[in-house]
């Protein structure tokens, strides 16, 4: 169960994470104030998916290869590591920071200033849990291979 868990977490996290980045992309380019202020909000919203998913996604990770000693599992914990203190540090803040800025319609210097910052910290994110997926694709295929 826990292979199915951790890759059905990650795959949730990395899908949530890209559809934060690309709406709010989207919505920069061709929004108005009242639809940027209803994806910053609904970004906020999306975090009781997200958190869970990341959460489970390390949890899992981490039962799964607590025996392993494979280059593969250390990159994916040092990536791990990078993803959540991006997280925490500066998306979450983020995230509410811009909710209310747009709630109240203050689009200033700091909202566009705090929201190229966290588009380039969610783009590493989703980098980085790419790279993840790709490295637990290989781990679970060497894995397959081993037992047949």
């Amino acid at each position: 169960m826990t292979p199915k868990l951790h890759a059905a977490a990650g795959t949730v996290a990395l899908l949530t994470i890209g559809a934060f980045w690309l709406s709010t992309a989207v919505v920069e380019l061709i929004g108005d104030a009242g639809q940027i202020a209803a994806v910053k909000t609904a970004i906020l919203y999306g975090m009781a998916i997200l958190i869970p998913a990341m959460a489970a996604t390390g949890a899992s990770g981490a039962a799964l290869g607590r025996r392993m000693r494979l280059p593969l599992i250390a990159a994916k914990v040092r990536r791990m590591k990078i993803i959540a203190g991006n997280g925490l540090i500066v998306l979450v803040p983020s995230a509410v920071f811009l909710a209310l800025r747009a709630q109240a319609g203050t689009f200033d210097t700091w909202f566009y200033a705090v929201q190229t910052v966290e588009l380039v910290a969610g783009a590493v994110n989703i980098a980085l849990l790419a790279l993840n997926m790709r490295d637990g694709l290989r781990l679970s295929a060497r894995s397959a291979l081993a037992r047949a």
